[in-house]
């Protein structure tokens, strides 16, 4: 069986879970088809500095990323990330595909409603500069997948691309440690420093209080920058600490967003529960992950941490059936729901 050549597309400069989901995903992809990748320097960054997790999986599969092609030829063109292109109005390099495929990893829409991004100009950019059979786009979750059909119906948009029927959603491979017998009051937070991706201030002061034991924040770039943050918080930028030595800080995660945002996947998480501990988000987050992830308000957190803390046994159960649910996740699921997408038998490209 002659394998398809498939073409990922991307700005690998893309910090936090864009780039950790496609180096999980080449691994296994790379498997099923002759795979290239191309960098594509969007107006969103400067330099070209590839965010590190992507930088090492190439070389450890031995591709060489091939920058700014004018022309990309394959049997399957995967584009990951469209919103990357919101800071422009031209798309140079031109794409020839049997499959043109365009992962979502942002919403389309924020909780509010309102657009998160130009989405019309990003995939009328994707459009015009493709020549394929079929185009599709693909959500990475279940929430992800609403912003994208609300957004369709409320603007009967996008005539030309279908929405893929199940979720391309990001492989969550981490090795699951076993929770701490003991868990005490040491709370944690991670993620890149974008201000969306944190709460109002009320919010934070509630989640991270000052009796709790520990309160780490890592990717808390703003808050060092602004100078005004309260003593009992244990600042640390983004990137400033490995995240095995951060988890090994913690004994829950407490993950809550601005309110105009919301997480499209929220890789993160996932990551927090296989290293043994319990993640607490908003309930539509939540319901991303089957139950792996506690869904509760932030008034809520106390209470929630306070019970597991009196009873560590069930801390651990906890923890145990949350790391199960990850299998959803898996390689081996994505190379069956996704993988049978990509070498499905309709030809290649000549």
């Amino acid at each position: 069986m002659v394998k398809p050549r498939i073409a990922y597309v991307l700005d690998p400069r893309f910090p936090g879970g864009t780039s950790s989901a496609v180096a999980a995903e080449l691994a296994v992809v790379s498997q099923l088809g002759v795979v290239t990748v191309h960098a594509q320097s969007s107006a969103m960054f400067k330099g070209r500095d590839v965010a590190p997790q992507l930088q090492d999986l190439l070389l450890r599969l031995d591709i060489t990323m091939i920058w700014d092609s004018p022309e990309i030829a394959a049997d399957i063109v995967i584009f990951h990330n469209p919103s990357c292109l919101r800071f422009q109005d031209r798309f140079d390099a031109k794409i020839i595909a049997r499959h043109f495929i365009v992962v979502a990893h942002e919403n389309f829409l924020r909780p509010v409603g309102a657009e998160a991004f130009d989405v019309a100009r990003c995939m009328g950019l994707l459009e015009s500069s493709s020549f394929a059979v079929k185009r599709t786009l693909a959500p990475i979750s279940a929430w992800n997948r609403t912003t994208i059909t609300d957004w369709i119906a409320a603007r009967r948009s996008l005539d030309a691309w279908s929405v893929l029927d199940v979720d391309w959603f990001n492989i969550c491979a981490f090795p699951n440690v076993e929770p701490v017998a003991n868990p005490t009051d040491r709370r944690g937070r991670l993620s890149r420093p974008g201000l969306e991706k944190f709460p109002q201030r009320d919010v934070m002061d509630l989640c991270f209080p000052p009796h709790a034991d520990a309160n780490v924040i890592l990717g808390a770039d703003a808050f060092i920058a602004d100078d005004s943050s309260p003593a009992h918080w244990t600042l640390i930028p983004f990137r400033g600490l490995q995240v095995s030595r951060f988890f090994d800080m913690i004994d829950f995660m407490v993950y809550f967003t601005a309110p105009t945002f919301r997480e499209s996947f929220g890789r993160v998480m996932a990551e927090a529960v296989a290293a043994g501990k319990i993640v607490i988000s908003d309930p539509e987050t939540s319901r991303i992950f089957g139950g792996a992830v506690r869904g509760a308000a932030p008034e809520e957190v106390e209470e929630i941490i306070q019970e597991y803390i009196n009873n560590p046994e069930r801390y651990q159960a906890d923890v145990r059936a949350a790391q199960k649910k990850l299998a959803r996740f898996s390689p081996q699921q994505f190379e069956k729901q996704i993988g049978a997408i990509l070498t499905q038998k309709t030809g290649v490209l000549v």
